[in-house]
């Protein structure tokens, strides 16, 4: 659609493309000590005092272990064509290693044969950050059999429910996994080791590869296997040769360091001079790229916000502007260097600002980096400070606008000959917000957490409207 259309002009979609909304385990299932799970690093992590906001944890969360059949009704009567999950690994395998625990998979069993009596497509995330705590006292992400475990993993969940599940995600924002968890330590399990967060990245690359085979191997062919990338949409703060460089050796850290090796079967050469002085990438061995480097089915993009970089003023002090949690320890290994800027305009309830420019340009790239690959907006979504109004009703102008504005740049980006195929909201529900706690409401559904009944919000009814006619209503169109 033209960048001049006006609300008078329907912004329509094809007929096939998918109306998600995503969610992850940890965030919503709760139940975090029946039918045989163990706890994740984020058991762990949110139990330690001063990690999470309040001291908030998933040991409830918004119940959906136990409500998951409303839960599935709820995306129906909204008239969702999609939806994206996670499996919690300590559900189904509680050490990380060994035979499944039935009754952890008859539950994603059951919640799949609910989706699909509702006419909504399941999609299985294996990896939402969530690594059993056994594994991570074995050495976590940076240690190599990690990869290997993950491979059998899948296997096991691809055998349980390949026959009824077609899109697969093997890990959902590996950055987040390696650089939060292990460098800046704002995300379980809360390590800062610049070395072994480059290590972290090259097992969970090696984790792709390794999953994306055994998936295939144990399921039907008709099956797609896709990853979800947060991958930046970083902008130079000048074009200064030194704000290019800045923006460069970011874009490696967010970007290239997955997607060279996966797509490409390489690493950038510009990340290994970026690092040279934190790792000498010996633990690359010979053979595992072409491992990591599996032709993908599609691709999943998560976006929320752009960077914004220039190269370090000596002036430039207190905490980086970068979006991700605020720490000591740097998520940018080798990156002290650049400094992150506030970008200009609106923001988000996480002080993110609303830039739907940065979600065009992003499935624009990956159009030119992977041609012919199908991408998905597997996240897109703001939190914002909602609260009931007097008749217990929800209204949220705000995300409706955040929603249409970035629908509007993935149908743009259509129109500029992307394979764009599907859109999953984040999140469904109102939920645990990782080291923020139940503070940052995502859903476009709103949960009472004393009470945990959920009430769609404005929002929610106007992505409905959306998915059940292939346009964008109008902003104002919900009341």
């Amino acid at each position: 659609m033209p960048e001049s259309a006006t609300p008078a002009t329907p912004v329509t979609f094809p007929p096939a493309f998918l109306w998600g909304a995503a969610t992850s385990a940890y965030q919503i299932e709760g139940a975090v000590r029946e039918d045989g799970r163990t706890p994740s690093i984020w058991d762990t992590f949110s139990h330690t005092p001063g990690k999470t906001a309040g001291g908030d944890h998933g040991d409830i969360a918004v119940d959906h272990y136990h409500r998951y059949r409303d839960d599935v009704a709820l995306m129906a009567d909204l008239g969702l064509t999609a939806y994206r999950f996670s499996i919690s690994w300590s559900r189904v395998q509680p050490t990380g290693r060994g035979p499944a625990v039935q009754r952890g998979l008859d539950f994603y069993r059951r919640l799949v044969d609910e989706l699909l009596a509702h006419g909504i497509k399941p999609a299985v995330t294996l990896y939402h950050w969530d690594l059993p705590q056994e594994l991570e006292d074995a050495g976590g992400w940076p240690e190599r059999d990690t990869a290997y475990r993950f491979a059998e993993y899948a296997r096991i969940v691809g055998e349980a429910l390949g026959d009824r599940v077609e899109q697969w995600i093997t890990l959902n924002e590996p950055w987040c996994a390696a650089f939060l968890g292990y460098a800046s330590g704002v995300h379980a399990p809360g390590r800062t080791d610049p070395a072994a967060s480059l290590k972290a990245a090259h097992t969970l690359n090696l984790a792709h590869g390794l999953g994306t085979s055994a998936l295939r191997a144990s399921m039907p062919a008709r099956n797609s296997v896709a990853l979800s990338l947060n991958s930046s949409v970083v902008r130079p703060f000048s074009q200064d040769a030194a704000d290019l460089a800045a923006a460069q050796k970011i874009d490696d850290l967010a970007n290239g360091v997955f997607h060279g090796p996966i797509l490409h079967g390489a690493y950038p050469q510009t990340l290994f001079t970026a690092t040279e002085l934190i790792t000498d990438w010996s633990f690359v061995e010979d053979g595992d790229l072409a491992l990591i480097n599996q032709p993908l089915d599609a691709l999943g993009l998560n976006y929320y916000t752009p960077a914004l970089v220039s190269s370090a003023d000596a002036e430039t002090s207190g905490p980086r502007a970068d979006g991700h949690g605020s720490s000591a320890h740097s998520p940018w290994p080798g990156a002290d260097d650049v400094t992150f800027h506030q970008t200009p305009g609106e923001r988000t309830e996480m002080g993110w600002t609303i830039d739907p420019t940065g979600l065009h340009d992003l499935i624009m790239r990956y159009t030119r980096e992977a041609p012919g690959l199908p991408l998905y907006i597997t996240e897109n979504g703001a939190a914002y400070d909602d609260k009931p109004d007097p008749d217990g009703r929800v209204h949220d102008p705000e995300r409706i606008a955040y929603l249409q504005g970035h629908l509007a740049a993935v149908r743009r980006a259509i129109a500029d000959g992307a394979d764009v195929r599907g859109y999953y909201l984040w999140s469904l529900l109102d939920n645990f917000e990782w080291a923020y706690g139940y503070e940052k409401r995502f859903g476009a559904v709103y949960v009472d957490y004393a009470t945990l009944e959920r009430t769609p919000k404005s929002s929610a009814l106007w992505y409905g409207r959306a998915a059940r006619t292939g346009t964008l209503p109008e902003v104002q169109s919900i009341q």
